[in-house]
């Protein structure tokens, strides 16, 4: 892009009437300046990456239009301001780009009846771009290089700006201009470098008055990590986690105080963000001993949290912070399952029932693995849990050439998770653990409203030393009226669909499980 000398452009947008007085609470009459922040995310924690959001919207301009950012905060700024006796205007600086006016209120702590009558919101920044449409049909001044370090000045209106330049220069003459080196701007008098806020405020007190502004803006969000460290015999685990924010709102909260809000808060979006609905959350929290970690607690049907210590949230910055101190020797579990059920057969549901012979007859033979622990008290939890990646390592410290290293086996995601629930983390598939599954028969009585299928399930452990025991999960997708006339092995009924069967397996045994379904309609 060709530099710009000296430029300068206003851009007035979003104009907003405002009416009576803006509502709050009674505030202590000390009330000191500074700024609040709260942040909620929309983020799906399997898809979203904070660092590389951060780095395609680094390379990108127009990366935010397209995929616009699942979050959002909310802003409370209060500050010191002078104000004249009557109505005067007054420009808010150093507010988010990302801010919906709509959403700013106004109160003065010194003049409760002090009213915003207008407001507009200054945005249209410094851009070269800009300026040069801006200043069409205005006078400007070219300099372009002619080469051997000679350059040339040519004075002229500005035509148009799009693509090169096209100037009527002093003689009358149209000049079309491709390339050139810089461009002076006259009346650069209105450069807006922040974006701003301007009122007209009408206020009975003048001098010096303690303000709140208060407003939501787009561009900043969340997600939240786990890391599991388990033990030796992967009976308990060490549970550390952070929160990673991002913020591309376009403004710093220095020395903020940072407050989050875990659940489902609904909020009304308009078309063109249609990225960014949906579940609204965000960190769970610590109640660290000197006060600087997040402290929780109910508030109505959320979570509210407070970090105990002002944060700087630097524009066009990833921060973490620690979600809650690091929990020692959980217990868990160690859980197996089969799912011998091919993929594409799980989930179907048939509005009749489905007679085809060969529907799920392909088999999966991968055994997965899993984690399992509950949030409870006893065992140093019992927080709330939101929406998260989780990591899971395991030291090398036993056999050949352990070195003590952690090893990394394993992530899934978890979904926002309240207290005294249970937490199921997907590692991967056992390699020493296989499953087969085959239909051994199908019989069709049409006539008589009825398909009666058999199946074979085979679990062997390849273990030399370890007992596993695995989890069958079977689907029983053809119809919603069952029954299992037949069973080599006890089962239990999960839902109006899924029953497992619990086999227990010394290292090196196979063992095998039968059972016949009947449905009628």
């Amino acid at each position: 892009m060709n530099p710009l000398t000296r430029a300068a452009l206003v851009g007035i947008a979003s104009l907003t009437i405002w009416s009576g007085r803006s509502s709050f609470a009674q505030v202590a009459p000390d009330v000191k300046p500074g700024v609040s922040l709260t942040v909620y995310s929309s983020a799906d924690p399997a898809g979203f990456d904070p660092q590389a959001y951060a780095r395609r919207a680094s390379a990108d301009p127009y990366y935010h239009q397209q995929q616009p950012m699942p979050g959002y905060g909310v802003v409370r700024d209060i500050r010191e301001i002078d104000l004249a006796a009557g109505v005067s205007e007054l420009r808010f600086t150093d507010v988010a780009a990302g801010i919906d006016p709509t959403t700013v209120a106004f109160h003065s702590f010194t003049d409760p009846a002090a009213t915003v009558l207008e407001q507009s919101f200054e945005y249209d920044l410094v851009s070269g771009a800009k300026l040069l449409e801006k200043y069409v049909d205005k006078d400007v001044v070219v300099e372009r290089s002619l080469g051997d370090g000679k350059t040339e000045s040519i004075k002229g209106r500005l035509l148009s700006a799009a693509g090169g330049l096209i100037l009527r220069d002093d003689a009358g003459a149209v000049r079309i201009l491709n390339s050139y080196t810089a461009v002076t701007l006259a009346d650069a008098a209105d450069l807006i470098t922040k974006p701003t806020l301007v009122w007209r405020v009408s206020s009975n007190q003048p001098g010096k008055q303690t303000i709140q502004t208060s407003y939501q803006t787009d561009g900043i969000t969340w997600r939240a990590d786990y890391s599991l460290v388990l033990s030796a015999d992967d009976s308990r685990t060490d549970i550390s986690s952070w929160v990673t924010l991002l913020n591309q709102s376009g403004a710093t909260y220095k020395d903020a105080t940072l407050k989050l809000v875990a659940g489902d808060v609904q909020r009304v979006q308009s078309q063109q963000q249609g990225g960014i609905g949906g579940r609204e959350m965000a960190f769970a929290a610590r109640a660290d001993e000197d006060g600087g970690g997040f402290q929780q607690k109910s508030f109505f049907e959320y979570h509210l949290y407070t970090l105990g210590r002002s944060v700087t949230v630097g524009q066009n910055s990833t921060k973490q912070i620690e979600l809650f101190e690091a929990r020692k020797d959980v217990p868990v579990e160690k859980v197996y399952v089969y799912y011998g059920l091919p993929a594409e057969s799980r989930y179907w549901i048939f509005s009749s029932p489905n007679l085809d012979r060969n529907l799920g007859t392909e088999m999966n033979k991968k055994v997965d693995t899993y984690v399992r622990f509950k949030n409870e008290e006893r065992v140093g939890l019992g927080i709330p849990f939101p929406a998260g990646r989780v990591r899971v390592y395991k030291r090398d410290d036993a056999g050949v050439k352990a070195d003590g290293n952690l090893e990394f086996i394993g992530e899934d995601v978890v979904q926002h998770t309240p207290r005294d629930e249970k937490i199921l983390v997907r590692l991967g598939s056992a390699f020493d653990l296989v499953g087969e599954r085959k239909q051994t028969n199908m019989t069709v009585d049409e006539a008589r409203h009825g398909i009666t299928e058999s199946f074979e399930i085979k679990v062997r452990n390849r273990k030399e030393t370890e007992r596993a025991t695995v989890i069958v999960k079977e689907n029983l997708f053809r119809w919603t009226q069952w029954e299992i006339v037949d069973s080599s092995a006890k089962w239990t009924k999960q839902d109006s669909r899924t029953i497992h069967f619990d086999v227990d397996l010394k290292p090196g045994e196979e063992r095998i499980v039968t059972y016949t379904v009947k449905y009628t309609w």
